[in-house]
């Protein structure tokens, strides 16, 4: 039992250090590697996307206040728009969870990695906003909140791989997106982990020591060590040049995706 207990604890390193420098949540790399250690442990098969969904999204409760206590230090984040935008994530997310345990885990696979290459791509190709474009009102970003917060728990991710970009869009600078993104997956997280643990709590067949779609031990030590590395990427992501760091995020979407497709069709 303890080599999958330093397996949770490596994987939460790393995903901590990625959800601080990229404002992700963590949820990108969680995802493919707790279906890849589930799958060892001979999880059902059945529920095993919807359990690394589950976990994911409630280790991002950790990432996500680990990362942004550093990012707020730098100024990054613009509570105003965390403000304005949590009511719509409560409801998305709430939304999102619902629908994703009524879908296959093969087919919610091929959703999150066909979502993660359209993100990756806007990024690469380098779409720039109309110097005008501004942020939208509070219906508006209300209605982005749902999609946010809908959205990231369907795929189990803190909402970055969608706020960074459109926060950009706005013409918000690329690292107080990134902060402000980190502040937003928090509430995307609550939402979610709420929506995982009551959609799963009548599921049977499930393995012992879980809450709902939430395996404890996995959720125990990702949140211990991603509250060590977080604030080490945060800090990372104020030292980088921004189009390195653009750069860096796509491809680590790019990788993250084709690892997803690979499990699920190969």
């Amino acid at each position: 039992m303890m080599e999958w207990y330093a397996a949770y604890f490596a994987l939460g390193t790393v995903a901590g250090f990625l959800a601080g420098l990229f404002g992700v949540g963590g949820g990108l790399v969680l995802v493919p590697v707790l279906m890849f250690l589930y799958d060892l442990q001979n999880f059902p098969t059945e529920h095993m996307m919807h359990l690394a969904l589950g976990t994911s999204m409630a280790a991002i409760l950790f990432t996500s206040l680990a990362s942004l206590r550093e990012h707020h230090k730098h100024g990054a984040v613009n509570w105003p728009v965390v403000r304005n935008i949590t009511p719509g994530i409560l409801i998305g997310t709430g939304i999102g969870a619902s629908l994703a345990a009524s879908i296959p885990t093969g087919g919610l696979a091929i959703f999150f990695a066909l979502f993660v290459y359209t993100v990756a791509a806007q990024i690469l190709l380098g779409v720039r906003p109309h110097a005008s474009r501004q942020l939208p009102g509070t219906s508006g970003m209300t209605v982005t909140g749902v999609l946010t917060g809908w959205l990231s728990s369907m795929v189990s991710i803190g909402g970055g791989s969608i706020v960074v970009p459109f926060l950009v869009w706005c013409n918000i600078p690329l690292r107080n997106a990134i902060g402000t993104s980190a502040a937003i997956g928090f509430p995307v997280a609550v939402g979610g982990t709420i929506g995982y643990i009551f959609i799963g709590m009548n599921i049977d067949l499930l393995p012992a020591n879980s809450l709902g779609f939430v395996y404890l031990p996995a959720l125990f030590w990702i949140a211990l060590a991603s509250a060590i590395s977080a604030p080490l990427g945060a800090k990372g992501t104020h030292r980088l040049k921004t189009g390195i760091l653009r750069k860096l995020f796509a491809l680590l979407l790019v990788v993250l995706a084709t690892k997803m497709l690979w499990k699920v069709l190969i």
